[in-house]
């Protein structure tokens, strides 16, 4: 019986676990293309003294172009300017806010235009990361799809 019990219990723990590990928004993460609705790139979330980061691991390109860009759209002043795309850290100092992540910055290398944002996991499927970037009261928000 007592076994039993402890099999239960440890079994019950492991599912509180990995439901847990499945809303986080860290790990690695295809972004698609709100408009296109095409995969664009891999991108991996990750944590640095309490603050969130997230830098390009793999871009998806479309025949003719460029498999290795630069971002030279990038402002000038940004440390980022001229730097290889992949690699490139795009998400930058967000800070938790219970379910949220916010008050950081996202670039978009294509334009080279920088975004406050705002992510968070959608709450009926951890496999889906919502990403918002916004000036002011103009957003737009990307799905991002989890990526083993």
């Amino acid at each position: 019986m007592m076994m039993k019990i402890k099999l239960s219990l440890t079994f019950l723990l492991v599912l509180i676990i990995s439901g847990l590990q499945a809303q986080s928004v860290f790990g690695k993460w295809k972004s698609i293309d709100d408009e296109t609705k095409k995969a664009k790139s891999i991108v991996e979330i990750y944590e640095i003294d309490g603050k969130l980061y997230g830098k390009i691991i793999e871009l998806f390109r479309e025949p003719g172009e460029d498999p290795d860009p630069i971002c030279d759209e990038c402002d000038e002043d940004d440390d980022r300017y001229n730097q290889k795309v992949i690699g490139l850290e795009i998400i930058r100092n967000m800070e938790n806010d219970d379910d949220e992540w916010e008050d950081g910055t996202i670039l978009d290398p294509e334009d080279g235009k920088v975004y406050d944002c705002k992510l968070w996991v959608d709450e009926d499927d951890p496999n889906i990361l919502n990403v918002r970037g916004y000036i002011a009261f103009f957003f737009r928000t990307q799905v991002w799809l989890r990526y083993e």
